[in-house]
């Protein structure tokens, strides 16, 4: 599998509307907090954008809801893989991706055979309170020694000077999310970070 080596992550369809449309075309849609009736209507409305413009979507956590809407990728945390039913997920035609952020947890991810392996974060990250201290570039080149072919997704802490390290450590793909969302102009920061990923497309 290849992945666009920007991977950007949002909570809204609404920013699926706004930034897709410059030519992302790979997009995780992470919603925490919603009623299964509206959530599933965000799925929708992200998955008819991003047909629209050629990209790839990837629902994260919520692979029932994925599977309903027709989409045909999940991201999973490691307590959402605990309890999700592959099996449906593989029955599905659904792509999978899985975070991990220590040794067992890629140990757990490998065995479920993902189509992708994500490690964070690899910086300090405002996003979320980690019990993980930040990765760094070494542990980039680790999990791709560990995982070979698969993609490795970095992710934590990333932002447009940082990517030339992330790549050359090993990452295949650099996830990002408030150095857009919270960017006072996220139009121009999503196109900075299209620019600045086009040498390892």
């Amino acid at each position: 599998m290849k992945l666009d080596p920007f991977y950007l992550i949002v909570d809204s369809a609404a920013w699926t509307k706004r930034l897709v449309p410059l030519g992302v075309k790979l997009v995780q849609l992470r919603i925490k907090d919603m009623e299964r009736p509206a959530l599933l209507e965000e799925i929708r409305q992200a998955r008819t954008i991003c047909e629209r413009h050629g990209c790839q979507l990837i629902v994260n956590d919520h692979w029932r809801l994925a599977i309903e809407a027709g989409c045909d990728f999940v991201h999973l945390g490691q307590e959402d893989l605990a309890t999700a039913d592959l099996g449906a997920i593989r029955r599905a035609g659904m792509s999978l991706g899985l975070s991990t952020h220590d040794h067992a947890e890629l140990e757990t991810a490998l065995a479920a055979q993902p189509d992708y392996v994500a490690l964070g974060p690899i910086y300090p990250t405002i996003l979320k309170k980690m019990k993980w201290a930040p990765q760094g570039l070494e542990r980039i080149a680790e999990w791709k020694k560990r995982i070979g072919l698969l993609p490795l997704v970095a992710i934590g802490g990333l932002n447009p000077g940082r990517l030339a390290g992330v790549f050359e450590a090993g990452a295949d793909t650099a996830a990002v999310v408030t150095d857009i969302t919270l960017n006072p102009d996220p139009e121009a920061r999503a196109r900075e970070w299209i620019e600045r990923t086009s040498p390892w497309r």
